[in-house]
């Protein structure tokens, strides 16, 4: 009967973000025609919201003492499902767009949308004039005080842990000289899971951890920088399944005695 009143819930959940999603993000394209996209960087903010609240997450910050709001920055988090970007918008206080693969730009709708939205679009094929034109834009929108989204997996977990990452991002950031924040998302896949329908009551916690330096980094330190950002992001979500399957082992072996007391 739970699982019953679950999928129900989750097909109710779908529509109403879908919903609003396709009529509200329309809007705010449109207005960011004719507005500069900062001034009306609340609205945005408040769509995001939304867009969490309506999938049926709690949400919540945690942001470490060495977090540098002001900074323009790579903010570098682990990829659970499609739900991850809005809950980062959510989270970033700073004006924030992201990389996205281009061939998402190709999607009927959605991927207008993200190119008026003012995503930076990652080549498929790394052709060098690609490549140019992703670092050109990059610097251009660093320059302009946006900071920017990376997802250094390249791809969504599947099993709930951090998959391995990819150099481009830190290559950028050292060549670039811009500061890298971790992004940890712990709870996402307990909420939603790549290739499953369904939608699970879950809280997501966005960490936010100290902000790292790459001035003075040369090539040769990129392999190390990204793993030390793999390391932080990976820990606290590692630590959450942890707990989940000690929890759940935990249960199984030392049930509560029905009718004691």
């Amino acid at each position: 009967m739970k699982h019953l009143w679950l999928g129900i819930r989750s097909v109710i959940l779908w529509i109403l973000s879908g919903l609003h999603f396709f009529i509200v993000a329309p809007s705010l394209v449109f207005l960011g025609i004719f507005l500069d996209p900062r001034k009306h960087d609340w609205l945005q903010r408040t769509f995001c919201r939304r867009i969490a609240f309506l999938s049926g997450a709690r949400f919540e910050v945690i942001r470490s003492t060495g977090f540098d709001p002001n900074r323009t920055c790579f903010f570098m988090s682990n990829h659970v499902n499609l739900f991850d970007p809005f809950m980062l918008y959510c989270a970033i206080p700073q004006f924030v767009r992201g990389w996205e693969l281009e061939s998402h730009f190709k999607i009927p709708a959605y991927g207008w949308l993200m190119k008026r939205f003012g995503n930076v679009p990652v080549p498929d094929v790394r052709r060098p004039s690609d490549l140019k034109r992703m670092w050109r834009l990059t610097q251009d929108a660093i320059t302009g005080g946006t900071s920017l989204i990376i997802f250094p997996e390249a791809k969504r977990t599947r099993d709930g842990r951090v998959n391995e990452f990819q150099d481009g991002g830190f290559r950028v950031a050292q060549q670039l000289g811009i500061p890298i924040v971790p992004v940890s998302l712990v709870g996402s896949f307990e909420h939603h899971r790549t290739g499953h329908w369904m939608l699970w009551p879950a809280k997501v916690t966005v960490y936010l951890h100290d902000t790292i330096e790459t001035k003075g980094l040369t090539k040769e330190d990129v392999p190390a920088l990204r793993e030390r950002v793999r390391e932080i992001i990976a820990t606290p979500v590692e630590e959450a399944l942890g707990k989940k399957v000690t929890s759940g082992e935990k249960e199984k072996a030392d049930p509560s005695p029905a009718g004691s007391g």
